[in-house]
């Protein structure tokens, strides 16, 4: 059976002279080149396309009928003429030919003359030419800066001390001289190499994919001369295009020397550094006076040296009165400041054989061995009572402060280093219960304290000792919707007489008594372990918010601690927030700064508790990286009724916002103050108008309702 024909193609429409015409002058203006036809006896223009036209100065219209020299001009006709009549020879010509723009910038035109022959006369002729113009000037610019580029680099390659390696895929095309003296071969013996192959061991894998990148960085490697030495080398590679394919010239720079320099800077710095800690070990970090730890050894060698030269020593305890208030007015910069020049005066003020240390906050002592009598040491005290009550000019604002100070006499009023100071501090308090601005020896009968109070102390430790604390869960919603967006674990302690006691009635008593930090551990270990527990129960995902003291805050490492603890109880950064002081912030500025910059890079929030009651400043608002401030309970509780407190609600609020700041209501009790935060904008509230503070078990019970 023979197989189908295909159909035949439609024929072609016949569009008519006209329409022809048109496509005819369609598909010239179209094409990117000039285009035009001139005629061989005359040399008049039958033909032109826009492109050309315009490139001559002319229309379409007005070019047609003009001769090549009228279209062109004289010069130009003049610099063509030899190529014209090679073409009216019947020759093919192809030429190129610069000529300057409109703006003077310099162009490349490929010109192709193809004749054109015919009948004319019954006889074969040439009866025109088609004149082909193409702008080339890009592909010449670019031809020109290779060829312009690698002139220079010869030079370049020549004359610099640096070693330069040209390389295509890694095999070795060339290299100057520096190389070869850096590497102690010659360009024999490098031609064809692979490049990747002088590098150590170590570095090639890093060196094959900095050039695959094509990276154009310095990059730091190693490698090995031909006597065996390792050279420590830079290199900056480039890749330069060319026609037969791109290749990489590599700059490579022998930085033996500044590695040597960066080894011995960097012990150098090792050293400052070691130097450094040994100091912060035993030197306050504000006065640079030595500080406790410093003091207790200096003041065993002195009481040694004065028993055993049978003499006496004393040891004054100074305290400021007052200063506290130059904080609270001025701020804890004025409050260092003040510290530092009290430092000064203090060490200008005794011998150069006598010993100023700070002991913390406001406090300073003075140890004043081989003295002759107790009135020597009453002596020292009265200068430098006259010395810090001279005026102070901090920040241009004038100040006067008294100190306290309170004197033990070696072997007076005891042997030990504990004991003598002890009994120094015990005198400056009786002096500062006396009236305040004086100085006073220590007298039998000085050191006693309330019963009551070491009780109270003992059985804080024991609690400590034996985790006799608990925590109570307070529910944080978002107001607009009461859904719940978190916990804020409070600490209660439970005592053996008065059961469950609160976070006020302890934790100053453990602040002084050095026992705050094991307390805050517990807190965050217990409160992240609870969370943790509720989640693996499939309860909501809601953070918890810890409280953490201004005294932990300076003397923990805080961040360490902490993402310790989330490691170990397998809580993620997110679900953590801590609720600071404002007092806190304002202290150690650069220390807050790095912890509060290490916790946001961890993951856990920044909370600023009790917003209002304390400096309120914004200049650390803006300083620190911070996630929410609450409003103090103080200003909460009278609203909507007194509007002092609701106009400052409002500050803090619209203050929390301007600062991209999220402002959390405490002390919410009613559904009025409810509706007041809502219409003010706070996102968040707690209080027992919302939920109690709640045991562990009364809380589980709660996040699961609200699951529900």
């Amino acid at each position: 059976m023979p197989s189908p024909r295909p159909p035949a193609s439609p024929p072609l429409p016949d569009l008519g002279p006209r329409a022809s015409d048109a496509l005819l002058r369609l598909i010239a203006d179209s094409v990117p080149v000039m285009l035009a036809y001139y005629e061989s006896t005359s040399l008049r223009c039958v033909f032109a396309n826009q492109r050309y036209a315009a490139f001559s100065g002319q229309t379409v219209q007005s070019i047609i009928g003009k001769t090549v020299r009228e279209a062109i001009g004289e010069k130009a006709w003049q610099e063509i003429l030899p190529y014209v009549q090679r073409a009216l020879a019947g020759e093919s010509v192809q030429y190129t030919r610069e000529y300057a723009g409109p703006q003077g910038r310099a162009h490349m035109l490929e010109i192709s003359l193809q004749p054109h022959f015919g009948v004319h006369e019954g006889r074969n002729a040439m009866v025109g030419a088609f004149v082909l113009i193409n702008d080339i000037t890009h592909h010449w610019e670019a031809e020109r800066a290779v060829r312009q580029s690698e002139e220079r680099m010869r030079k370049f390659a020549i004359a610099t001390e640096e070693g330069l390696a040209f390389h295509r895929d890694g095999r070795i095309l060339d290299a100057n001289e520096a190389l070869q003296r850096m590497v102690g071969y010659s360009l024999a013996e490098l031609v064809g190499q692979s490049i990747f192959d002088f590098a150590l061991p170590e570095y090639r894998a890093l060196a094959v994919e900095y050039t695959r990148r094509g990276s154009e960085k310095p990059c730091e490697l190693a490698m090995r001369h031909k006597d065996g030495r390792v050279i420590p080398i830079e290199v900056v590679g480039k890749t330069m295009p060319q026609q037969e394919g791109d290749y990489r010239v590599v700059v490579v720079r022998d930085i033996t020397a500044r590695k040597q320099a960066q080894e011995q800077a960097q012990e150098q710095a090792q050293e400052q550094a070691q130097e450094q800690a040994r100091f912060l070990v035993l030197h306050d970090t504000l006065t640079q006076l030595p500080n406790r730890r410093h003091l207790m050894m200096q003041l065993a060698r002195m009481a040694s040296a004065a028993q055993e030269r049978q003499t006496r020593a004393a040891v004054l305890f100074i305290d400021l009165d007052h200063f506290k208030t130059v904080n609270e007015s001025l701020g804890n910069q004025a409050g260092d400041q003040l510290l530092i020049e009290i430092a000064r005066r203090l060490q200008d003020g005794v011998k150069a054989t006598d010993f100023v240390a700070r002991v913390g906050g406001d406090q300073f002592i003075v140890l004043l061995p081989d003295l002759a009598n107790r009135a020597a040491a009453a002596e020292v005290a009265d200068a430098l009572l006259a010395r810090v009550r001279a005026e102070f000019a901090i920040g241009g604002t004038p100040l006067s402060l008294s100190p306290s100070i309170g004197i033990s006499v070696f072997p007076d009023d005891g042997y030990s280093p504990d004991e003598l100071l002890r009994r120094a501090d015990a005198a400056m308090h009786h002096t500062k219960e006396s009236g305040r601005g004086t100085r006073m020896f220590y007298e039998p009968g000085m050191e006693g304290q309330p019963t009551e109070l070491l009780q109270q102390e003992h059985l804080l430790r024991e609690a400590v000792f034996q985790g006799a604390f608990a925590l109570h869960y307070q529910p944080q919603v978002r107001v607009a919707d009461g859904r719940l967006v978190g916990f804020e674990a409070l600490v209660r302690w439970r005592h053996p007489v008065r059961g469950l006691v609160g976070p006020d009635e302890f934790i100053p008593l453990a602040e002084s008594r050095g026992l705050i930090t094991p307390i805050g551990r517990w807190v965050l270990h217990e409160a992240c372990r609870q969370l943790k527990a509720w989640h693996d129960e499939g309860l909501p995902r809601v953070p918890v918010a810890v409280n953490l003291s201004a005294i932990e805050f300076r003397q923990r490492d805080v961040v360490g601690e902490i993402a310790q603890v989330l490691q170990s109880a397998g809580l993620a950064p997110q679900y953590l927030e801590v609720e600071i002081t404002e007092s806190a912030l304002m202290q150690q500025a650069d220390h807050t700064r790095t912890t509060l910059q290490a916790l946001q890079a961890l993951g856990v929030a920044v909370t600023v508790d009790d917003f209002g009651t304390g400096y309120s400043s914004l200049a650390y608002l803006k300083r620190y990286p911070l996630d929410k401030i609450k409003v103090d309970r103080s200003f909460v509780t009278d609203t909507p009724a007194d509007s002092e407190d609701v106009a400052i609600v409002t500050a803090i609020i619209q203050l929390a916002h301007s600062l991209q700041l999220q402002p959390v209501a405490e002390g919410v009790e009613t559904a009025e103050q409810l509706a007041l935060l809502q219409r003010l904008g706070c996102e968040l509230a707690q209080g027992f108008g919302i939920a109690p503070p709640m045991d562990a078990q009364r809380a589980r019970e709660w996040l699961r309702a609200q699951a529900e």
